[in-house]
């Protein structure tokens, strides 16, 4: 606000007048000043500075062949307030052009592979669907997204196989899920002098469970343990265990084909400018004793599920467990 200063001259007594210039007093701006203000941490953030400088100095760089957490070097522990979580493996880019080179160069199954690095057999599968991308991207010439995999991969445990060696295994390989007819719990009356077999459990939870042996990924694995305990060399029980894998992934691969041949003959095709349409005969009566079956028609509309049921339905039990 301008703040105009109007003096008053006595001139005689009890008689006032105006000057005839009023003085100009310039109006009182705030003062800011240009200098930085002085930089104040909290005391966490000087603790951390103090120790970056001295014992953190050595974290600045992560190690190329191993971890650089703050529990250790080379451990799988990140968070030192969470020792519970662990940080798993995963396998190096040698140890995943190796397994590609074994599937898709020397021709060996998807669960020789699996048994052989000790890997999963869907993650064997994965890497091989993902090496072909990688393979068909570097013909095209697209561009690979290689310094973010390597620096992703820096700041992991990785886990490397030596292929002259015999390595450790990456992870289970022949576990199963818990099925939900296992989680009963039930009484079941049998003989002393009977010989109570896994396949007599699976009998005893449901009719249709297959046993334990049957339900593994690798059940070949199981019998060549059988037969190397039986007196049989180990490298003829492995070529044996190599002919059987072999001969499970051509009978899944025939009946892939079948199939798929199946659905290409009860299929007819018309096509269009832009669309191609597909047509089946299905019946309409073979519904299922809900009328929610998943072989007929609405099944991939939602109609077999009750995702959007408002909880009124009367749900009357069909089978006795």
């Amino acid at each position: 606000m301008l703040a105009v200063a109007s003096s008053i001259t006595r001139a005689s007594v009890g008689v006032a007048r105006w000057p005839t210039q009023s003085l100009q007093v310039p109006a009182a701006a705030a003062s800011f000043s240009t200098t930085a203000s002085r930089p104040k941490f909290s005391k966490g953030r000087r603790m951390f500075r103090e120790w970056e400088r001295r014992q953190g100095r050595s974290y600045r760089r992560h190690n190329d062949n191993a971890t650089n957490y703050l529990t250790g070097r080379g451990g799988d522990r990140p968070f030192p307030l969470n020792p519970e979580f662990r940080s798993p493996r995963v396998l190096d880019e040698k140890a995943r052009e190796l397994v590609w080179e074994k599937v898709m160069r020397e021709g060996e199954t998807i669960k020789a592979v699996s048994a052989e690095f000790g890997i999963d057999i869907r993650r064997v599968a994965a890497i091989v669907r993902l090496k072909e991308v990688e393979k068909d991207w570097i013909a095209k010439n697209k561009p690979l997204a290689k310094p973010y995999s390597k620096a992703v991969l820096s700041m992991l445990p990785t886990h490397h196989i030596n292929p002259n060696e015999q390595n450790a295994p990456y992870e289970p390989i022949n576990e199963i899920h818990v099925h939900p007819y296992t989680m009963q719990q039930l009484f079941w009356p049998t003989s002393e002098s009977r010989h109570f077999t896994r396949e007599d459990a699976a009998k005893a939870f449901h009719p249709t469970l297959l046993s334990a042996d049957k339900r593994v990924p690798h059940p070949e694995l199981i019998q060549m343990e059988r037969e190397v305990e039986q007196g049989r060399p180990v490298w003829e029980a492995s070529e044996r265990f190599k002919q059987a894998v072999m001969e499970t992934e051509r009978n899944a691969a025939e009946k892939q084909i079948a199939k798929a041949a199946h659905e290409e003959k009860q299929t007819t095709r018309v096509n269009t400018e832009r669309f191609e349409f597909r047509f089946k005969q299905f019946n309409s009566e073979n519904v299922g004793p809900k009328g929610r079956s998943r072989n007929v028609v609405g099944w991939r509309y939602g109609t077999p599920l009750d995702d959007r049921s408002k909880g009124h339905q009367i749900k009357i039990p069909i089978s006795v467990p």
